[in-house]
C-alpha cells in the first residue's frame, strides 16, 4: 500500500487509565498496575487517515482499535479498525478514472463510475458493524495462529451508499445464476498466493440489505478502510465487506476460490463454530453469521476502588441481526444473574451498549461475568474454542479489586 507508519510501544491498560481520566468516563480508579506477567506491551502507530492505533502487522498493514474508542455509538473513522489479506494496494485511487465492473451471468455488463452510482441509484443508509472473524483470538486457550486481535478488531458504523440488488438488477442477473463474487484493488505479492475474492449466493446478494457503500459515518471511506467502495454484508463477519471493490461477477454455479473452500471455514452444524482440541470436526463450512457476544469497556481489567464507591460499567452486545434483548452480568460464577440497562438500540445490526452501576460494601477481588441473550433465545457459552480462533464468544469476566476506604 505504500503507507508510512510511526510507530512506539505503550502499555494499554495504562494508556486507557488515563484517557477515561481526562475524558471523565470511568468513576472507578484504575491506579493499581496488573502484574507484570499480565499486561502485553502494545505497539501502537499512526498511519494515513489514522490516530495511534494498536499494530499487528505491517505488511499488510492490519490496525486494532484502542478499546476506549468503543465508549462511542459509532466508532471514530480515524480509529476503525483495519484488516488486509494482501500487501500489494494501491497508494491512491483516482476518482476520475475508477470504475466498478459489472460482468459474468448477466444480459448487460456494467462499467460504473462513482457518478454512476451516486446518481443512477437509490441512496441508502444502515448501521452496522464490521467484525474480523478473528476477533478475539488472542484470548484463546490453548492458542492458535492467526493475527492475535484483542476485542478490537470490530467497529460500529453508518454506512451510506446502494443496495447491491439494484445494481445487479441494472446488469440483468440472467436465469439460473448461483452465486455473485467480489474482488478488490488489492493485489498478492506473489503470483502463488491467490488473490482475495470472496462470494455471496445469488438470493444473499440480492435480498436488499447487502450493500455497496461510499461513504463511512457520513464522510467518504477512508483509505486504509477500502476507499472508495466497501461491500457491506450486514450481519455477516467482516471477511465478506470486501475493500477498493472494483469487481463483480455472477456465476451460473457456486463460485470456486481459496478464501470460500479452503480459508475461513468452522465446523459444519456446530453451534457458535466451536470444537474441541483433541477432538477437531472434519466437516467444515464457510464462515457466516455473526455469533452473539458482549464484551466489558469500562471499567479495565485489574481496576482498583475503594469499599462503597460507585462503579459505574458499561460494555457492548451483538449478534447477526437478530437483536439484544438482555443483558446480565454475575459475581458468583454464574450462579445468578443481575440484569444490566440497555442504551436505545441502533438498528438490528449494530451493537448495542450495556450499563450497570455497583457499590462494592466489603473489600476483597470480584470477577463479573457478562452474558447477552437475543431474541431468538441465543445466549454465550463458558467456554469457546477452534483451531482458527473465529467466532470467539465465550462468556467474558473482568476482575475488580475492592480496597478500604481511605
Amino acid at each position: 500500500m505504500g503507507v508510512k507508519i510511526k510507530k512506539r510501544f505503550k502499555n494499554s491498560f495504562l494508556g486507557l487509565a488515563a484517557w477515561l481520566l481526562l475524558a471523565g468516563f470511568a468513576s472507578c480508579n484504575s491506579g493499581e498496575k496488573q502484574p507484570a506477567s499480565k499486561v502485553v506491551p502494545d505497539e501502537l502507530v499512526t498511519a494515513e487517515g489514522k490516530k495511534e492505533m494498536i499494530l499487528l502487522t505491517d505488511r499488510p498493514l492490519n490496525l486494532e482499535t484502542p478499546l476506549h474508542y468503543f465508549l462511542y455509538d459509532f466508532t471514530p473513522n480515524d480509529e476503525f479498525f483495519v484488516r488486509w489479506h494482501l500487501s500489494n494496494m494501491p497508494a491512491q485511487v483516482g476518482l476520475d478514472t475508477f470504475r466498478l465492473r459489472i460482468s459474468g451471468h448477466v444480459s448487460k455488463p456494467l462499467s460504473l463510475s462513482m457518478s454512476d452510482l451516486k446518481t443512477k441509484f437509490k441512496t441508502v443508509s444502515i448501521n452496522a458493524l464490521a467484525a474480523c472473524a478473528g476477533n478475539a483470538r488472542s484470548f484463546c486457550d490453548p492458542r492458535v495462529p492467526g493475527g492475535q486481535w484483542k476485542n478490537g478488531g470490530m467497529g460500529n458504523a453508518k454506512w451510506t451508499g446502494v443496495i447491491l440488488k439494484d445494481v445487479l438488477s441494472m446488469a440483468g442477473v440472467k436465469p439460473g445464476a448461483k452465486s455473485v463474487s467480489f474482488n478488490g484493488m488489492d493485489e498478492p505479492p506473489l503470483p502463488s498466493v491467490p488473490d482475495f475474492v470472496k462470494s455471496l449466493t445469488v438470493d444473499h446478494a440480492t435480498d436488499g440489505e447487502v450493500m455497496i457503500a461510499y461513504e463511512m459515518n457520513g464522510e467518504p471511506l477512508p483509505l486504509l478502510n477500502g476507499f472508495p467502495l466497501k461491500l457491506v454484508v450486514p450481519g455477516w463477519y467482516a471477511t465478506y465487506w470486501v475493500g477498493m471493490l472494483n469487481e463483480i461477477k455472477v456465476y451460473p454455479d457456486t463460485f470456486k476460490g481459496f478464501w470460500m473452500d479452503k480459508a475461513y471455514l468452522v465446523p459444519k452444524g456446530v453451534a457458535n463454530g466451536n470444537e474441541k482440541p483433541d477432538s477437531l470436526a472434519k466437516d467444515m463450512t464457510p464462515i457466516s453469521r455473526l455469533d452473539i457476544r458482549s464484551i466489558f469497556v469500562v471499567p479495565e481489567q485489574g481496576s482498583v476502588i475503594a469499599a462503597g464507591q460507585i462503579c459505574k460499567m458499561q460494555g457492548l452486545a451483538f449478534d447477526g441481526g437478530y437483536g439484544i434483548t438482555k443483558v446480565e452480568l454475575s459475581t458468583d460464577s454464574g450462579a445468578t444473574w443481575v440484569q444490566a440497562s440497555l442504551d436505545n438500540d441502533l438498528g438490528k445490526y449494530s451493537w448495542r451498549r450495556w450499563r450497570y452501576t455497583w457499590q462494592p460494601a466489603s473489600q476483597g477481588t470480584f470477577t463479573f461475568y457478562v452474558k447477552a441473550t437475543n431474541a431468538k433465545g441465543e445466549t454465550q457459552p463458558w467456554h469457546h474454542w477452534n483451531r482458527s480462533g473465529y467466532m470467539r464468544n465465550e462468556i467474558e469476566s473482568l476482575q475488580i479489586k475492592v480496597e478500604k476506604s481511605k
